[in-house]
């Protein structure tokens, strides 16, 4: 009898949420942010007066259940109760990492305290669980509890039930939902091969590989340097402040995601075609750290570069085990 290991994996889709939608994601932001910067508070103050951290059940009562029959914080049940939850647990998960983190436990780079959420982050993001009796309507629309239905641009199916939903917006104002789904690996194993391939990353081009094929790099942030100096340009002549500011900034915010997304986009479809036509792949263990100390004048070792290399040197590890 085979024992079933299933895997976790994320599918996002674009969201269009409504004018009264995006006030009511916005009051959920704003809600969330509230709850996860009091309990972080809270947690500061008793290690300042040296006594230990209060537990999640305690703080979920003072900041939560108790918050919402005062006057001051009555607002708080104009959302989502599981949404103030998972600030909670977001708050319970960044402590654990951090903790982790200076015991040498944790892999990875050091994580560092966790720190206030602000309005003014680049991301914003809420989560519903099964709890909170989300569903996907038979018309392909995602019912969120205290928000509504909300139009989805579906791209794929998805290929089980989804456990949650993380309801998300960028810097550039665009709303995704982030769902998470359970499968099972075997049910999508790809036929063996008797190809191995070997990749040499590289900055005339992107990477070169052991039979000699070469990627060009296709310097999306270079093509759309001239675009991002003049938005970035306009931003700076704005008062701070103003409507205008806040528009242009969205505006600059949009152009950098874009550049973002089609990067995104190259390095998918680079891993999956590698990953499919090559049993056994070998990636250079390129120091891009040690490239960015260098005085070399060549442009792909500039942040962008770098951020290029780094993030899809890890992609053909998540390709495979997908």
């Amino acid at each position: 009898m085979r024992t079933v290991v299933l895997m976790q994996l994320r599918y996002s889709f674009r969201i269009e949420p409504g004018p009264g939608q995006r006030l009511a994601l916005n009051r959920a932001f704003g809600c969330a942010r509230v709850v996860f910067n009091g309990c972080l508070l809270a947690r500061r103050a008793a290690h300042a007066a040296g006594l230990p951290y209060p537990k999640s059940a305690e703080l979920s009562r003072r900041f939560i259940t108790e918050a919402k029959k005062t006057p001051e914080r009555a607002w708080l049940g104009e959302v989502s109760a599981v949404v103030l939850q998972q600030a909670l647990r977001d708050l319970d998960a960044a402590y654990a990492n951090f903790f982790a983190s200076l015991k040498g436990t944790r892999k990875g780079a050091k994580v560092g305290e966790p720190r206030m959420r602000s309005k003014r982050d680049s991301r914003q993001a809420v989560r519903f669980t099964a709890n909170a009796r989300w569903s996907i309507t038979a018309d392909g629309k995602l019912h969120l509890p205290k928000i509504g239905p909300v139009q989805v641009r579906w791209s794929r199916s998805l290929p089980s039930v989804p456990s949650t939903v993380t309801v998300i917006k960028d810097a550039a104002g665009r709303y995704f939902a982030s769902f998470v789904v359970e499968t099972d690996p075997a049910d999508e194993i790809l036929p063996p091969l008797d190809t191995d391939q070997g990749i040499d990353l590289g900055l005339s081009h992107f990477a070169v590989m052991a039979d000699g094929s070469r990627v060009r790099s296709p310097r999306f942030l270079r093509r759309a340097e001239k675009k991002l100096r003049r938005e970035q340009r306009r931003l700076s002549r704005k008062a701070k402040g103003s409507r205008n500011r806040d528009r242009q900034r969205v505006k600059v915010a949009r152009a950098h995601a874009r550049v973002a997304d089609a990067r995104k986009d190259f390095h998918h479809q680079l891993s999956t075609k590698l990953i499919r036509e090559n049993q056994a792949i070998s990636v250079e263990g390129l120091s891009v750290k040690g490239l960015a100390r260098t005085r070399s004048p060549n442009p792909s070792t500039t942040p962008g570069g770098r951020r290029s290399w780094t993030c899809w040197s890890t992609k053909p590890h998540g390709t495979a085990e997908r």
